[in-house]
């Protein structure tokens, strides 16, 4: 079974910077577009930055020039770097990505994945 693990979240104060890591475990055959989703409370679920298998990204207009996508395909993992943190940054910051990979019934699937989230305080 495919997960998404995510980690590097937690507390910080404005200004400041944190690294989010999100590593693909199971039997992966390929991993296609990628990205970094967050929640804040009481509001949608917004895509913050993807990335695709290319190295091609695209981020949203409030965290252009602060936050930077990047992937190591060898490792199955994409990272998030944040910096600049501002409070509105605080979030669940959730992993998704678009996965081929072998299913326990040994039939090859193409879907989306999510991660389990990690908190992301920004609070002086």
């Amino acid at each position: 079974q495919v997960q998404l693990v995510e980690s590097g979240g937690g507390l910080v104060q404005p200004g400041g910077s944190l690294r989010l890591s999100c590593l693909a475990s199971g039997r992966i055959l390929s991993i296609n577009d990628m990205g970094w989703y967050r929640q804040a409370p009481g509001k949608q679920r917004e895509l913050v930055a993807s990335i695709t298998s290319g190295g091609s990204t695209n981020y949203t207009d409030s965290v252009k020039g602060r936050f930077t996508i990047s992937r190591d395909n060898a490792k199955n993992t994409v990272y998030l770097q944040t910096s600049s943190l501002k409070p509105e940054d605080t979030a669940v910051y959730y992993c998704n990505a678009v996965i081929v990979a072998v299913q326990a019934s040994g039939v090859i699937v193409g879907r989306n994945y999510w991660g389990q989230g990690t908190q992301v305080t920004v609070s002086s």
